[in-house]
């Protein structure tokens, strides 16, 4: 069964999709523009009835939020491509810590610098100046306790590539792309030197080839 990505050109669902290529599970991608509301057409919300993406939908089986469908994949086909759970009860401790990390203190102030840096104008709101100063704040804060971690760690579970630094992928490429904010990465060479490793795998390099940013 073809697993069909709903979304493909916004970040969360090329979250799922780098997972995907990693675990070589065959899939197809549906298009839904956010930006002229898509998402909250009838027939998505029957499939999403919060109205966002990613969806992913296996046959009858619909999964929505994105790092639940990593981790379910992952460990769907956990013997197939790469494994990206750790092979241990310690190691898949630290991916799901780590996932969690990223679910709630990075993903807040990354995803309003997103908001706020690149959609507002597309979205018809004014960038709030304050709150994108507070969360570039609250982001660094972040990046450096992750400095601190990956100078002891090629990779934030361990030794190995996991589900936790792949979650970072689609908002941290917002960072250094789009919003001009590279220097945040390249500022700290640890973390820099991570992201160069993960954001040079080919499963992301074919992300970014086959699904262009929204605008």
């Amino acid at each position: 069964m073809v697993v069909k990505v709903y979304g493909p050109a916004f970040a969360s669902p090329k979250r799922v999709i780098a997972c995907l290529i990693e675990k070589e599970i065959e899939f197809e991608t549906v298009p839904v523009d956010l930006l002229k509301g898509e998402h909250k057409d009838p027939e998505f919300l029957k499939l999403q009835p919060f109205g966002t993406v990613p969806v992913t939908q296996d046959g009858d089986y619909v999964l929505y939020e994105s790092r639940a469908i990593i981790r379910y994949y992952a460990e769907k086909y956990k013997s197939q491509g790469t494994d990206l759970l750790g092979k241990t009860v310690e190691e898949r401790g630290q991916v799901e810590n780590w996932l969690e990390v990223e679910a709630h203190n990075f993903n807040p102030p990354i995803y309003a610098l997103t908001l706020h840096v690149m959609f507002a104008s597309k979205m018809g709101f004014p960038p709030d100046e304050n709150l994108i100063k507070e969360s570039e704040e609250k982001l660094g804060k972040v990046l450096d306790i992750y400095e601190e971690r990956l100078s002891k760690n090629k990779y934030l579970a361990g030794d190995f590539f996991s589900l936790a630094d792949l979650s970072h992928l689609p908002f941290t490429q917002y960072l250094v792309g789009q919003m001009g904010k590279e220097y945040m990465i390249t500022s700290r060479k640890h973390v820099s030197a991570w992201w160069d490793d993960i954001s040079s795998r080919p499963s992301w390099q074919k992300v970014l080839q086959l699904y262009a940013p929204p605008f």
